[in-house]
């Protein structure tokens, strides 16, 4: 694929990438209390009104050069942060607890998703003993106990917004609509270039069908199983599954871990009856594909999971799209695709058990649900049909810019929040999918590689050279 002469322009807004941050080192200690509450002490925390600079509990000097972004789901309360602690930065994520006990009572010491954590602040100094931030890698956090009488004021103020506004924002409010669009453009399209060159290598080496199916499995993975799901769709190649076509949800299902003991256990009637039918079939395959042996087994993330985004209804969504392998195939041909027709597809996709079941375990619900909702579809849009099609077909750009933007796409929020927070034309710069992907692009290419919280960040003065 021909690089576009928007996309090719792109890289020449990048800066050089800083380094990855070094591996986290630290400190120890504890004690904490909460005083109104956790979610007040963050708010405070973020706001700014403890200060930049600390001490930890070993007596280091620690700087926040950037709070990051405040995580409002699973995972640390502060993701993105910069510090400086002894002079040396490191990138990661913060953590706000009542108790430095906490840490190990909350599961923290165990869960992956706190690995990157840089600093551990806590709220009390009651706790006797003394207690290590330890991450699951075995590697000690920095801790910090913050002075609870340094905040002024009520906790009956507004909370600050997930995102602090960069230095951009004053840049592409002078700029202007049109010229901030056309900087827009170009990420965007050199967003979609790097999506379509990944496929494509992908299709080159197992063809177009299974790359797009790899695909498929990546967009229902969603943030938190993107890679468990995509690897199941390695090991059951479509190839394998389309010559199966009636064992073809057992072997997914059976593959991924879900058919075991324990998914028989204090299930309803219509949820046994559905596993024994699996059963039925899967047995004739399990000791070719029995989870981890030989191969090392999936790890499926479903730790503050949306009910919905279950990865066992992923499973049967993808399943589904296996079974409609001919008329989605059919669809997604770059100079007849139209977005209408996929989205009656997706529509149409219904299965008996899972149209009223969030897990094995749930009880049924009695108002069917979507497998695959508008939104999801607008990302799987966006992440693989748009990027391969364009590249096949480049007249389609012309539609991609027209589809909304999806409506619950945490990330990009918070992009914009850094971008564009109170910009005037908010709307003509944030209301479609394009754009939404090109502030991504942005972000990610310069908040995300930034450790200067906007100081040194070179992107206002690229942008301002457009005016």
């Amino acid at each position: 694929m021909n690089c576009s002469p928007q996309a090719a322009a792109y890289p020449a807004f990048l800066a050089e990438h800083f380094p990855p941050p070094p591996s986290l080192l630290a400190e120890l200690l504890p004690l904490p209390d909460p005083e109104p509450d956790e979610l007040a002490w963050q708010s405070r925390w973020f706001s700014g009104d403890f200060g930049r600079d600390f001490l930890t509990t070993s007596g280091s000097s620690v700087s926040i050069i950037d709070f990051g972004w405040w995580n409002h789901g699973a995972g640390p309360d502060f993701r993105d942060c910069v510090i400086s602690i002894a002079g040396e930065l490191r990138r990661g994520s913060i953590e706000l607890d009542g108790e430095a006990r906490d840490w190990d009572h909350h599961g923290h010491s165990t869960n992956p998703a706190y690995r990157d954590t840089v600093l551990h602040l806590q709220l009390s100094s009651h706790t006797k003993g003394e207690w290590f931030t330890r991450t699951d890698d075995h590697r000690l956090v920095p801790q910090v106990r913050l002075d609870l009488a340094t905040p002024l004021g009520d906790f009956n103020t507004p909370a600050p917004p997930a995102a602090h506004p960069g230095r951009c924002l004053n840049i592409f409010r002078q700029l202007g609509p049109d010229k901030t669009l056309s900087i827009l453009e170009a990420a965007a399209r050199y967003r979609l270039e790097r999506k379509s060159a990944r496929l494509q290598r992908t299709a080159a080496i197992h063809g177009r069908d299974q790359a797009l199916f790899q695909a498929f499995a990546d967009a229902l993975g969603y943030s938190r199983n993107r890679l468990p799901l995509t690897v199941l769709a390695q090991r059951l190649p479509l190839k394998f599954l389309l010559s199966r076509p009636d064992d073809s949800e057992a072997l997914l299902f059976g593959v991924s871990g879900f058919l075991h003991g324990q998914a028989f256990d204090h299930a309803d009637t219509p949820t046994r009856a559905w596993l024994r039918g699996l059963w039925d079939q899967w047995w004739r395959y399990r000791d070719t594909f029995a989870p981890g042996q030989p191969r090392l087994p999936l790890r499926w993330n479903l730790t503050g999971t949306r009910p919905l985004n279950h990865p066992q209804r992923r499973i049967a969504t993808l399943q589904l799209l296996v079974k409609n392998w001919p008329s989605l195939r059919r669809l997604l041909q770059p100079a007849t695709f139209r977005e209408k027709a996929l989205r009656t597809l997706a529509a149409s996709l219904h299965h008996p058990y899972w149209d009223h079941h969030y897990t094995l375990q749930a009880l049924p619900s009695a108002k069917p649900m979507a497998l695959l909702g508008s939104n999801r579809l607008t990302e799987i849009l966006a992440n693989v049909c748009y990027p391969l099609l364009i590249a096949e077909h480049e007249p389609l750009w012309a539609a991609y810019q027209k589809i909304p933007a999806p409506t619950d796409n945490e990330k990009s929020r918070r992009a914009a929040l850094r971008l564009f927070s109170g910009h005037p034309h908010l709307d003509q710069l944030t209301g479609k999918l394009w754009q939404q992907q090109a502030l991504l692009q942005i972000y990610e290419d310069f908040c995300l590689t930034d450790h200067t919280n906007c100081a040194a960040c070179p992107m206002p003065e690229q942008a301002a050279r457009q005016s």
